[in-house]
């Protein structure tokens, strides 16, 4: 037990598209599913009510464990512990977004928990911290229930996003990029990964040195954003032309 906390672990290092890894992203995907299916099937409001809280709590309570874990390790240090990467700030907001039902939170909170946390879960970074170590599942649980959260939005609160709100989340992440980088400037810190690359494998490598693979990010987030856009764009396009055919 001491090794699952152990900040010195001595299993094997977290390895990129392994056995483990793959388990994780398919146990967010059946999750997510599962959790969809069976309340759509139960279809009651007050169990509705019970999951929506269930989830902002679990994800207030997976972060504050990360910092007791950090804390007792005596791995907390202000520029690598605050939840000030784009996926630790959906944790926080998402918490929000569910106990107060919040549209507008949910309109780039979406694009973050489906381009975002998709992205963490594809390629973690969690250096040494491989299976069974508390970090690996802490990481999976975390941007598990950040994906969770947005699908609940969607499919149970029946939220949506609009067109525009591709943009305006892609303007909401610059603008909490501008200041967080500030942040890294005073703090000599790497949040958001703005002062360099990650220290583990990840598609940044592919996009030159510091700052210029910033660029290329910017599009590829852009690109994202209007990718899980898309199955709304369908809807939308499928509604008008039936209606069209009812009109004529």
């Amino acid at each position: 037990m001491n090794n699952f906390f152990n900040n010195d672990f001595q299993g094997a290092s977290f390895q990129i598209f392994s056995t483990h890894h793959l388990y994780g992203i398919l146990s967010v995907i059946l999750f997510s599913l599962l959790m969809v299916f069976s309340l759509k099937k139960v279809n009651s409001p007050k169990i509705n009510d019970i999951v929506r809280y269930f989830l902002a709590y679990a994800l207030i309570i997976q972060e504050v464990s990360l910092s007791v874990w950090r804390l007792s390790v005596g791995r907390w240090e202000l520029a690598t512990s605050l939840p000030l990467h784009l996926c630790g700030l959906g944790i926080i907001l998402s918490s929000v977004m569910l106990i107060k039902k919040d549209k507008k939170l949910y309109e780039f909170l979406y694009f973050w928990g489906t381009a975002g946390a998709t992205q963490a879960l594809l390629q973690p970074d969690l250096s040494t911290f491989g299976f069974p170590h508390y970090r690996f599942f802490q990481f999976f649980v975390s941007h598990g229930l950040l994906v969770a959260a947005v699908i609940f939005a969607t499919f149970i609160l029946n939220f949506r996003p609009k067109f525009k709100s591709i943009y305006k989340a892609f303007v909401i992440t610059n603008i909490f990029a501008f200041f967080i980088g500030i942040f890294n400037f005073a703090s000599d810190s790497n949040y958001m990964f703005l002062a360099h690359k990650p220290e583990t494998a990840s598609i940044m490598d592919f996009m030159g040195p510091w700052p210029l693979y910033i660029i290329p990010l910017e599009f590829i987030a852009l690109f994202m954003f209007t990718i899980v856009y898309v199955p709304f764009m369908i809807k939308d396009l499928k509604t008008k032309s039936n209606r069209l055919e009812v009109e004529n």
